[in-house]
């Protein structure tokens, strides 16, 4: 029984001496820390903040991989009341901060102050010199902030979060940071006297279509394009044609999201669905498509083509300048022949020609998940244009769309003839706007199309039947007037036909020299589609 009881009594007297220690190092070592939380406004809103939710990428296997997440970051902030000595305090901080010394002076002389913030995200080797320094009233510690763990990857789509030009309130600014804040951004406890009187609620999550793998490789080869060729800039889009999901969207330049204060401001549009630009050749694969749905001619079609046009009092000629004769439709996809595609256009007639034009959506926003979307311009093809305008318009000069309303007209043809609304949440349901072509078109002008990739061959895969269409389009002079001699490269293709599974736009933005788009976005193509193809282990088809 003694034995016992003094068991007892050394167990309490441990349970005690723990407790003493604890309140000493709660007092004593860590007192300054916990007193400046107590006393800090700052921390006051910390406790009130909602846990915004994270974002995933998802891939083949439906796993998900974190694209944005939230992550303990060093925070230093004063307690001006509590620096004995302001001006000494500035001078010992102004270079490791990065700030004006009598800037930091006035921030520390604040003595009714409760609270300085001096950094965010701070790295480690600043944390070490300011530990070092013990200066009384400058505290560090930590505090959830946006993660973005992939940097640049899709950094378009992503966005980040920071706070407004008008305000300090930290919301999502662009990309689907901002699309979907409300889902995001969840529902901060009410305070009231520096008390918390409800308790914060975490924001959703969301999962995306994005799929990384597949993202990471379209970053990988247009990163290489544009480094090769020296251009401007350009895009990859890879969308599901039966569903409208995008799979991968990527652009150049991009920026990082975890440090977005070093980016200028033009590089977080995202040009896919910001911007318009004149899709050249790429456009004669819809000419085609109206007219044989409309019944206005067929592939076999024949043209003697003298190597120019004249129409309206204007010469239209052909890219490579030459004359090729009598030729069907499928040869003027094949050799892209501007002549042929304006003589398909006057087949098809103005009214007909623009109505398709927009049921194909090149008048309006897709209705994707991001925010900014812009339409495409047809306002050159109006009732009193001239007839140039729509034989120009025919092999895609005149008109202006974006890259995301292309790629989603091609998705139309893979598919077999639906316009889906393209999408990036993986919850939304697939949704069909409505039907632009017969099914019946959609099989001929793929057929065209892999007609032309075939005897192109630069696109071609062994052993898979794939269709693909390039364009070369000249740089509209927007001060002169007409064309400059730059160009936009781009390549839209699909596959595997029976079955498409996937549909690839790369587009260039002005290489150096402007090179065709066979010698720049078709081999990129070519190594995009063999990657997904291999991702997906899909079989041959035989060819």
């Amino acid at each position: 029984m003694g034995i016992r009881f003094t068991i007892i009594i050394v167990g309490f007297s441990l349970v005690f001496a723990f407790l003493i220690f604890n309140v000493y190092n709660l007092q004593v070592v860590n007192g300054g820390k916990f007193t400046a939380k107590a006393n800090s406004q700052y921390f006051s809103s910390v406790q009130s903040k909602a846990n915004r939710g994270s974002i995933y990428f998802l891939d083949k296997n439906s796993s998900t991989l974190s694209a944005v997440l939230n992550k303990e970051f060093p925070v230093v902030f004063a307690i001006p009341k509590a620096i004995d000595d302001s001006k000494e305090a500035a001078s010992l901080l102004a270079d490791i901060l990065g700030e004006d010394q009598l800037v930091l002076e006035k921030k520390f002389s604040k003595t009714g102050d409760p609270y300085e913030l001096l950094l965010k995200k701070a790295e480690p080797s600043l944390i070490a010199k300011i530990s070092e320094l013990k200066i009384p009233g400058i505290h560090i510690d930590s505090e959830p902030e946006r993660f973005y763990p992939f940097g640049s990857l899709g950094s378009q789509v992503l966005g980040f979060v920071g706070p407004s030009d008008s305000d300090d309130v930290e919301s999502g600014r662009y990309g689907l940071e901002k699309f979907y804040n409300d889902l995001l951004a969840g529902k901060n406890g009410r305070k009231e006297n520096g008390k918390l009187l409800t308790l914060p609620e975490a924001g959703g999550n969301l999962t995306l279509t994005i799929d990384p793998n597949i993202q990471k490789e379209a970053q990988k080869i247009l990163g290489g394009l544009v480094a090769n060729f020296k251009a401007k800039g350009g895009s990859v889009i890879v969308q599901e044609p039966k569903t409208g999901r995008i799979l991968a969207l990527e652009n150049y330049p991009s920026f990082d999201p975890n440090n977005y204060g070093q980016a200028s401001i033009s590089s977080f549009l995202n040009p896919a669905i910001q911007t318009i630009y004149e899709p050249g050749s790429v456009f004669k694969v819809i000419t085609m498509a109206a007219g044989i749905d409309a019944g206005k001619f067929s592939p076999e079609t024949t043209f003697y083509d003298k190597g120019s046009l004249t129409v309206s009092g204007r010469t239209i000629k052909n890219w490579d300048l030459k004359s090729y004769g009598k030729v069907t439709m499928t040869n003027v996809i094949e050799k892209s022949i501007n002549t042929g595609a304006a003589y398909a256009g006057s087949l098809i007639g103005r009214d007909v020609f623009k109505k398709y034009l927009e049921n194909f959506g090149f008048d309006e926003k897709t209705g994707i998940d991001l925010p900014g979307e812009v339409s495409g311009d047809l306002r050159a093809l109006g009732p009193k244009s001239p007839e140039v305008a729509f034989a120009t318009a025919s092999y895609g000069q005149g008109v202006a769309v974006t890259t995301v309303e292309m790629i989603n007209a091609i998705s139309a043809i893979a598919n077999g003839g639906n316009l889906m609304r393209p999408y990036i949440n993986a919850e939304t349901e697939p949704k069909i706007i409505r039907r632009v072509v017969s099914a019946r078109a959609a099989r001929e002008v793929t057929e065209m199309m892999v007609s032309a990739l075939d005897k192109a061959e630069i696109g071609k895969i062994k052993s898979y039947k794939l269709a693909g269409k390039t364009g070369t389009a000249q740089v509209p002079d927007f001060n002169k007037g007409g064309y400059t001699d730059k160009v936009i490269n781009t390549y839209v293709g699909f596959g595997p036909v029976a079955d498409p599974k996937f549909v690839i736009l790369i587009r260039l933005n002005e290489p150096e020299g402007a090179p065709l788009a066979g010698l720049t976005v078709v081999p990129a193509f070519r190594d995009l589609a063999q990657f997904i193809l291999n991702y997906y282990n899909l079989s041959p088809d035989g060819i």
